[in-house]
């Protein structure tokens, strides 16, 4: 790719725009990570059992699965720093129908529309790096932005124990959460706007008028051409974002079917992906809890896991821009596969906890390597001249696999083992990595970059 004057490099994105363009990521998911683990203490002291108590914690992530599609439409037509201000405000009131519920009811509503409001905030910022992102570094910068959820994930829980030993009150990390909110939506309105003064270069693209028609199944290779309104948030008289003019294809039902094919192929690895790293999350706190660790050892041991996860999210990006994305997606989902696969054949072993420890930070690493992938592969493969739409359909598929692994583990472990669910989450893995090998090369830009 070809730089040019006007191109924005990868210094522009971390020094001159990371407060607008990671700072109300950051800020979200400091307050989503500091909620999380206290949605079902809070539910259990409204009335819930154990059960009702993780039905109304998923209903969190239900809500983002829910909320993708109406957010891909949102900002294909309003522009990503006005849907991000509005699910700002709405999140408002989705805190105080926590911090106030009467019920238990009203509360799983607002935990609903926490996620609902959620899928807004990350794909307006995967549209942006989508529209905005020169491909030479896109998947460092997605990278980045991936490792911003994961700082929130990682921090948030740290920022709840302080706050509870300060106030004593579970109520004290809704309303940080609040307080984040806040600070989000005046950075948003108030702050400069990225989406005005950082645009993709769009010499040597296609014509701007141009409307790809049919997944062809050819490989993303060129610079993301903008069209005037796009490159303004959809201020110019939104024909471009409402899709006045342009033909056919804007829409988000029509932009699944044109692009059937890749959803129905790269899509499912990605899905696959996801599901494994959900299944992560469920899998090791049970695991240390069905060989006999007492709580203390297993925070330690997922604690560990997750610092190594942290610590590798950048150089995924790095990998993927300087070897391709394969080279990423495959040790990662090598990694977590035989990971989960070896793991369920050391249940019963004298040095159980030890292997425990040994394959927690298998994946760890794994999970790591695979930071922002799902991210930049959807940009990868999103159309030229509308993302939007199109990520919120892939977005949709890869939260539907996370959704769907934690019930898979849940269900094969009452039926047969725990350890029998471990290695099908494996089987899944290796399963997702063939899909990877066989469909990346097909859809996704080869090569160093």
């Amino acid at each position: 790719m070809t730089d040019h004057a006007d191109s924005p490099t990868a210094r522009d994105v971390l020094w001159r725009f990371g407060p607008m363009v990671y700072g109300p990521t950051v800020l979200f998911a400091l307050g989503e990570g500091a909620v999380i683990p206290l949605v079902p203490v809070i539910a259990a002291q409204l009335g819930a059992d154990v059960a009702t108590a993780a039905l109304v914690a998923s209903a969190l992530v239900v809500g983002q699965l829910c909320g993708n599609i109406p957010a891909g439409w949102a900002v294909a037509r309003i522009g990503e720093r006005l849907t991000m201000a509005i699910a700002g405000l709405v999140s408002l009131a989705g805190i105080l129908g926590m911090a106030l519920a009467p019920s238990l009811g009203i509360f799983a509503i607002a935990v609903f529309l926490i996620g609902f409001c959620a899928a807004s905030f990350g794909l307006a910022r995967h549209s942006f790096m989508t529209t905005r992102v020169p491909l030479s570094f896109r998947a460092r910068a997605l990278s980045l932005l991936g490792g911003t959820f994961r700082l929130g994930m990682f921090v948030g829980p740290f920022i709840a124990a302080g706050l509870l030993a300060v106030f004593g009150d579970e109520h004290a990390t809704i309303w940080f959460f609040g307080g984040c909110l806040v600070a989000t939506v005046l950075l948003v309105l108030l702050g400069p706007d990225p989406e005005s003064q950082f645009t993709a270069p769009t010499p040597a693209t296609p014509r701007l008028d141009a409307v790809e028609t049919e997944d062809t199944g050819e490989p993303v290779t060129g610079s993301i051409p903008l069209r005037p309104a796009q490159r303004t948030g959809g201020r110019t008289g939104g024909d471009a974002r409402t899709g006045a003019g342009t033909g056919p294809g804007t829409g988000v039902l029509r932009t699944m079917w044109r692009h059937r094919r890749v959803l129905s192929t790269l899509g499912l690895a990605a899905a696959s992906l996801s599901a494994v790293r959900s299944a992560r999350q469920v899998v090791l706190p049970l695991w240390g809890v069905s060989i006999g660790l007492d709580a203390q050892t297993i925070a330690l041991v997922v604690g560990i896991s997750g610092a190594i996860d942290f610590a590798l999210f950048y150089a995924s990006g790095q990998v993927m821009d300087r070897f391709g994305r394969l080279w990423a997606a495959l040790p990662a989902m090598l990694l977590m596969g035989a990971g989960f696969v070896a793991l369920a054949f050391t249940h019963d072993l004298t040095q159980a906890a030890m292997w425990y420890a040994m394959f927690a930070a298998v994946l760890g690493v794994g999970n790591g390597l695979s930071s922002g992938i799902l991210l930049t592969l959807g940009a990868d493969v999103a159309p030229k001249t509308d993302p939007a739409p199109f990520l919120g359909s892939w977005r949709t598929l890869t939260d539907a696999g996370g959704a769907v692994a934690p019930l898979v583990v849940s269900g094969i472990a009452a039926a047969v083992s725990l350890a029998a669910a471990t290695a099908v989450m494996g089987a899944v893995g290796l399963i997702g990595a063939l899909g990877f090998v066989r469909w990346v090369p097909r859809y996704v830009p080869r090569g160093p970059r």
